[in-house]
């Protein structure tokens, strides 16, 4: 088969200006599509590069290729991720990975969160404030301290040290660089001291968690390590911790949530979800990205190397399966 590729590498995204310095963070570095293009010559089949969903408008009536393999993750608002999923069913294209719908509600971490809830999975308390002014006394999602994010965005997107906020003037002064810098409103939940971790779900009937990884977390905010060492954030030698045990018992309830969150979400063949546990061993989810990212230095290259296989190797593994789902 001829496997189209749909993904949005870091010189892809369309910059204006007054955009946020961290606007084509979810974006992809050229070496994920060198990874998926062997792991689909490892299956026989020929990588076609599509490049952004804003290229399929020109092959409407010739596409090129039988299945999709999307990764796209658009350029603005909080339907940006099911662009690519809204053209391929318009023309009739099978494709890998979540659909427009799950790819739009997962991204709005409010939503996300209700539906948790909604599959008795625990999640932090949170309040939605469109403007500074709203962030008064009674408002709040419980007690300090707080962590703020943009309502609907990705990889740590939005997130820098400040987000975590001790007081109503640093509450009142995050929500407005989120609202301002963003376009959209803050989320604000309450902030779980503790360990944090990363569950990866691939494939279906049945789906199925891989072994549960620990992220580093900075010794003195407990902020994940990964928000503070990213591209765009000034480079420094934070000093970090790996609090807490991760026991079989807490591995499995771990699992157990991503899969409940996973199904509720309806996503399909690949998603991480990122949990923290707090001081009495209590997990929480966080947010789920069914749109991962594949870079060769990601979760899912870690995660290769735990279970013993080359990287091309664990990727072809995901795509066989996923390739079996669209063609049934």
């Amino acid at each position: 088969m001829r496997i189209g590729l749909i993904y949005d590498l870091f010189e892809d995204y369309p910059w204006t200006s007054g955009e946020p310095f961290d606007a084509d963070v979810e974006n992809e570095p050229e070496e994920t599509i060198l990874a998926l293009e062997s792991a689909i010559r490892t299956l026989n089949h020929e990588p076609v590069r599509i490049g952004p969903a804003r290229n399929l408008l020109s092959r409407m009536d010739q596409p090129g290729f039988d299945i999709a393999v999307n990764i796209a993750e658009g350029g603005r608002g909080r339907n940006r991720e099911g662009e690519a999923p809204t053209l391929l069913e318009m023309m009739g294209i099978p494709f890998v990975g979540s659909d427009a719908l799950t790819l739009s509600l997962s991204l709005d971490k409010a939503w996300t969160k209700d539906l948790a809830a909604a599959a008795k999975v625990r999640t932090p308390d949170y309040a939605v404030f469109t403007r500074e002014e709203d962030v008064v006394d009674g408002s709040v999602p419980g007690s300090f301290p707080f962590f703020v994010k943009p309502r609907y965005e990705g990889s740590a997107k939005g997130l820098t040290a400040n987000s975590k906020v001790q007081s109503m003037e640093a509450l009142r002064r995050q929500v407005a660089e989120i609202t301002k810098s963003y376009g959209q409103d803050a989320l604000v939940e309450a902030f779980v001291e503790g360990s944090e971790y990363t569950v990866a779900v691939v494939g279906h009937n049945p789906a199925k968690t891989l072994p549960v990884i620990q992220r580093a977390v900075e010794r003195e905010s407990g902020i994940g390590l990964h928000v503070l060492d990213r591209k765009g954030l000034p480079q420094m030698d934070h000093t970090y911790d790996l609090p807490g045990t991760l026991t079989s018992e807490l591995e499995s309830r771990l699992q157990a949530a991503a899969l409940a969150i996973f199904h509720k979400l309806e996503c399909r063949d690949f998603a991480r979800i990122d949990f923290r546990v707090d001081a009495v061993g209590q997990e929480w989810f966080l947010e789920i990205n069914p749109l991962p990212t594949f870079a060769p230095d990601g979760t899912f290259a870690i995660m290769a190397e735990l279970m013993g296989l080359t990287y091309s190797e664990f990727l072809a593994s995901v795509l066989k399966e996923a390739f079996e789902r669209v063609k049934a």
